[in-house]
């Protein structure tokens, strides 16, 4: 799975976690909708959730990387099959334990083992003192998620969380 993102540049470049990811050659930057190639976008707006079935829309997994302030819908016109991430929660200093909260590289590593490659996942969080964490926090509902068949069933195993919350 190859992973892109679609960077706006509105964070701060030392905890910007994409920039990180680039540096590595874990992640292709993109400076605009057009030059990020197709895949499947993690968008918190879209009407359907990411799932295992995913693995055979693409081979790229695609994220907008830009502050939360300016993450309205409107952000995320990239070409692409629109998936939302399901229930989670952030790791990451800034957000720790906000539910949906995720900085570009947990939305990435979610949707990594979501479709299979916890491997990978791992791979990109250890550049991240709290990386292992986010695995950790969320082992359980991930592991449920990556089990499911499709959409539905992820959204159904959500609603679990969420009564909870």
């Amino acid at each position: 799975m190859n992973l892109h993102v679609r960077y706006e540049g509105d964070d701060d470049p030392d905890k910007c976690t994409a920039r990180k990811l680039a540096r590595f050659d874990l992640a292709e930057l993109h400076r605009s909708d057009r030059a990020t190639p197709y895949g499947v976008v993690l968008n918190p707006h879209a009407e359907q959730a990411l799932s295992p079935a995913d693995r055979e829309v693409s081979d790229r997994l695609v994220a907008l990387d830009c502050s939360w302030e300016t993450a309205g819908e409107a952000m995320f016109s990239i070409d692409g099959e629109h998936r939302a991430l399901p229930f989670l929660v952030a790791a990451n200093p800034i957000n720790y334990g906000k539910p949906f909260q995720l900085t570009t590289v947990e939305a990435l590593a979610a949707g990594l083992t979501i479709l299979g490659e916890r491997d990978r996942a791992e791979q990109i969080l250890a550049k991240f003192t709290w990386g292992e964490t986010f695995l950790e926090m969320n082992a359980e509902p991930l592991r449920r998620y990556a089990d499911c068949e499709d959409s539905s069933e992820v959204v159904e195993i959500q609603q679990e969380y969420l009564d909870r919350e």
